[in-house]
């Protein structure tokens, strides 16, 4: 059965650009991908283990389901023990799934949001162990604990 200790999960885009920026970290480790099958996430991903999520994910309660099913399949099958994100709303199935498993989770706040949460931010709180921060602006709307690594991008 296959493993992945790094599951990256995010939307396709900005997002997942900035997951990938992270290379140099993740690079020679083991590592699955949750994203998107748009054609810059299948060109940048092109050779990596990749589960495709459905989307849309905002205020779409069809597709909210699919990856809560998803997550459970990916989970089943992969067994990661730590699960990263930059958003969107894809994050957060697999980041209710991580916390009832006890799996540890990364959430790293988007580049571009530096006055307010985003709103899966606000959705994943209580689900995330650690935050990252690309500002040290966003720390004021992120739990005390986070961690300001600078701009990604």
């Amino acid at each position: 059965m296959p493993t992945a200790p790094i599951l990256f999960v995010a939307s396709s885009g900005g997002h997942l650009a900035q997951l990938w920026s992270l290379r140099p970290w993740w690079e020679d480790r083991e590592r699955a991908w949750v994203t998107f099958r748009t054609p810059d996430a299948v060109s940048l991903l092109e050779g990596e283990d990749v589960t495709w999520a459905y989307h849309p994910t905002t205020r779409n309660i069809g597709n909210l389901l699919r990856n809560t099913v998803l997550a459970v399949r990916t989970f089943g099958r992969r067994r990661p023990t730590t699960v990263i994100s930059t958003g969107a709303g894809v994050a957060l199935p697999f980041f209710v799934l991580a916390w009832l498993l006890r799996v540890p989770t990364v959430y790293i706040e988007v580049y571009d949001r530096i006055d307010r949460p985003t709103l899966t931010t606000r959705l994943c709180r209580p689900f995330t162990r650690l935050f990252l921060a690309q500002w040290d602006e966003q720390r004021t709307f992120l739990p005390s604990t986070a961690i300001t690594v600078g701009p990604l991008l």
